[in-house]
């Protein structure tokens, strides 16, 4: 990736209720604003409806548009695909945002390696 703020990182990303419980994909341009926004309610609908606060999944992407496909691409997958790939990465359903709010995270952290599923 090239050098960029760390906290502006385009990226695909899955926001969970609780383990196994609802969950919501995402794409932006600026992750950690994004994910403090969804952890404090800033955004109305399906997020805050439902109590998604949780960042349990997230892929960088260089470009918006290859980033707008895989959402698109992961939005249409079976909800078990979508649990497959939480799982394959983050089996314990961490809440992968906590470090950022801690005061003075220094850089945003890479997501764990797994596989990619479809």
């Amino acid at each position: 990736m090239r050098d960029r703020d760390p906290d502006h990182i385009i990226a695909v990303y899955i926001m969970a209720s609780r383990r196994n419980g609802t969950i919501y994909t995402g794409m932006t341009s600026h992750l950690v604003g994004r994910v403090w926004q969804h952890r404090n309610e800033t955004l109305k609908g399906f997020t805050a409806d439902h109590g998604c606060k949780t960042l349990v999944w997230y892929e960088p992407h260089e470009l918006i548009v290859t980033a707008i496909s895989r959402e698109k691409k992961i939005k249409k997958w079976k909800r078990r695909w979508k649990l497959a790939l939480i799982e394959a990465r983050n089996p314990q359903w961490l809440d992968l945002a906590e470090p950022w709010f801690r005061e003075g995270h220094p850089t945003l952290p890479q997501p764990p390696t797994g596989p990619h599923l479809p």
